[in-house]
């Protein structure tokens, strides 16, 4: 009789994989709780795909259909409000989770040699998430969404040089229309998708090869810091946070659904106190405030540069912190990633402070 466990084994080489997982050591100190964000964005992007192809099924991408189709499947679809609030609630703690990992990873130095392309890699893939979120607030095709992205095109198309392509390449025209609506579907369920999976990939081969970093207070100290197995260990804590994120999120999509709201009008005037999503509002405040002119600068002009300089600033952080790279105290870049934690935080708040 054929054993059915050795038979998969030899056919599918997993049990290398395994064997692999039952050596693999993780670093336990007193920081290793930042370890966890990482897996739980693995879990909540699971949940995105799983929940994204099951709204597709019923979703249409026009002008004319799109609001509709979301008000179907909110309105009338069993579960159907569930599941599209599941979707959209897992978005914003994807970010928020994403915004914990990277300023952790910041502050604790994680960007030492040799693992610079660590943080580079996912430096991009908080962008792409960022524009993640972007592509899909247009989707449902509602009042909010749709003057929101308005705003945030026109601040896209305020940048130097590439601005006006910029803007055109989104919308599709001078203008939003039914062709902005099909460009941010096609960046949201194929294009983005592909790249996030990439990325992804090559970020985790990368921790892979060059092993979880320490922090340099406990590199220095070898008796602060043990090795403890991956496998069963440290995978039932990830099993335990990722539970717990979960368990979480059904209790947000369930009690907090989100609102529908009223359907675009590309003829209406735009309502007062329109605003993009909540992880874009430090800019969105920041611009605000920047005056219309700036020395020979536009003010918008201006902050979207910094803004762009400042995205560029965070990708070269592992070959400007030349104190980390060789194991010493990097006082003056923890007070940078401090600064800008407090700066979002403050805009944030404001802008919140100001409706």
């Amino acid at each position: 009789m054929i054993n059915l466990k050795n038979w998969f084994y030899e056919r599918t080489g997993i049990e290398a994989i395994l064997d692999f997982l039952r050596k693999k050591q993780v670093p336990d100190h007193k920081y290793t709780f930042w370890y966890y964000p990482g897996s739980i964005l693995l879990i909540l992007i699971g949940v995105q795909i799983i929940t994204g192809c099951l709204l597709l099924l019923y979703y249409k991408p026009t002008i004319e259909t799109a609001y509709e189709s979301v008000s179907f499947i909110t309105k009338y679809l069993p579960f159907g409000s569930f599941l599209r609030s599941l979707h959209a609630w897992s978005s914003d703690l994807i970010i928020a989770i994403a915004f914990i990992h990277m300023f952790s990873t910041f502050l604790l130095k994680s960007y030492r040699p040799p693992r610079e392309l660590i943080w580079i890699s996912g430096t991009f893939l908080m962008f792409i998430l960022l524009t993640f979120g972007f592509s899909g607030y247009l989707l449902p095709w509602n009042e909010l969404s749709l003057f929101a992205t308005s705003v945030g095109t026109q601040i896209a198309g305020s940048m130097p040089i590439i601005g006006k392509y910029l803007l055109l390449f989104l919308r599709g025209g001078e203008y939003i229309s039914g062709d902005t609506l099909t460009r941010f579907f096609a960046l949201h369920v194929i294009i983005l998708p592909l790249i996030l999976l990439a990325l992804a990939a090559v970020h985790v081969l990368l921790i892979q090869h060059h092993g979880m970093s320490v922090p340099p207070s406990v590199e220095s100290s070898p008796a602060k810091k043990k090795d403890i197995p991956f496998y069963p260990d440290f995978l039932l804590y990830d099993a335990v946070n990722g539970l717990f994120v979960f368990s979480g999120l059904v209790i947000l999509a369930l009690f907090l659904p989100k609102e529908l709201g009223i359907k675009a009008d590309l003829l209406a005037p735009a309502p007062a106190g329109i605003k993009p999503e909540w992880y874009f509002l430090f800019m969105f405040e920041t611009l605000k405030l920047i005056p219309s002119m700036v020395l020979s600068f536009e003010g918008k002009q201006l902050g979207v540069m910094i803004f762009a300089l400042g995205a560029v600033f965070l990708i070269c952080i592992p070959f400007l912190d030349r104190w980390s790279a060789k194991n010493k105290r990097s006082p003056l870049f923890t007070l940078i990633g401090f600064g800008i934690l407090i700066y979002i935080f403050v805009m944030t708040a404001i802008s919140y402070l100001g409706e």
